[in-house]
């Protein structure tokens, strides 16, 4: 449990503020975490190897920043190797394993998002034929949107492809020519890097998308059946307010629909009311009793 009272807040991201997605995501945050505390923020971008990430570490330490957040699964590994040299400081990570008492990883539950925009893709396919373009295998919500699509459309076929990384989107867009050339008229680009030249694509080619972290409905009205989001940025939110009460427990937290840090997004005017209606009366029963609508209660 960390001590609290929170000082200056840090912020490393691998790549970019400005991808628009994830990164921008993270700065979000912490702008939030700014106004909402009254405190300084800090950002380091390219923060992509174990060295870099000591030395920023050892800036942010400087100004007397006390709690970093360390926006990817990456930093969960380099946070375990650092986080002993700095005991008055508190580090976060994301879908990782944090092993030290001044070490947290916060863990978006995927799967169920991922199932219930299956139920969506299953329910709006014509030709029953759905892909999903992921980053990595490991992806919770691949596996969920694979069995939600099943359980809401038994004739469907869900095709997966792999990029092997969350920003190839030359990659991504190779896979989805493939995927439609075999008769797919829904895709699900889970991998925040190259979800939106995939979404124009799709559109362009006059199918259906399900957007990805994100609420992507402004990349094509009724071309985004709806969106799988996950709130990092209100994420932020709760993790400060927890470590200035000093409240914050160390290891790894889940966070799941109940936690209202994911959601789903607007839906397209292309589905139908009543689908939706249901949908959402299944999220909230998902959100009362923790049971999706293929488990029995």
């Amino acid at each position: 449990m960390s001590s609290g009272k929170l000082k200056k807040a840090g912020l490393l991201v691998p790549d970019t503020i400005n991808d628009q997605v994830w990164g921008t995501k993270g700065y979000k945050g912490m702008l939030k975490i700014q106004s909402l505390h009254n405190i300084e923020v800090f950002y380091k971008e390219g923060m992509n190897t174990e060295l870099v990430v000591e030395r920023a570490v050892k800036e942010f330490d400087q100004k007397g920043v006390n709690i970093i957040f360390g926006h990817g699964n990456e930093y969960a590994e380099y946070f375990n190797h650092i986080s002993p040299n700095y005991p008055h400081i508190h580090f976060v990570s994301f879908n990782g394993d944090a092993e030290n008492s001044n070490t947290t990883s916060l863990n978006f539950e995927g799967y169920a998002m991922g199932f219930f925009g299956g139920m969506i893709a299953g329910h709006m396919t014509k030709p029953n034929k759905i892909g999903i373009i992921a980053a990595y295998e490991w992806q919770p919500e691949i596996e969920g949107f694979y069995e939600g699509a099943n359980y809401e459309n038994q004739d469907v076929d869900v095709m997966i492809e792999y990029v092997g990384n969350w920003d190839d989107g030359k990659k991504a867009i190779e896979l989805l020519d493939k995927l439609m050339k075999k008769g797919i008229d829904v895709v699900y680009p889970a991998g925040d890097g190259f979800n939106v030249p995939v979404i124009e694509r799709v559109k362009e080619a006059g199918h259906y998308a399900i957007g990805y972290v994100s609420d992507q409905s402004d990349l094509g009205e009724s071309a985004v059946l709806t969106s799988t989001i996950q709130r990092v940025d209100y994420l932020y939110e709760v993790v400060a307010d927890r470590f200035d009460k000093g409240e914050l427990s160390s290891g790894n937290l889940s966070f799941d629909f109940q936690d209202d840090v994911i959601s789903l997004g607007k839906f397209s005017s292309d589905v139908d009311p009543e689908f939706i209606v249901e949908i959402n009366h299944d999220i909230e029963k998902y959100k009362k009793t923790g049971k999706l609508p293929n488990e029995k209660e």
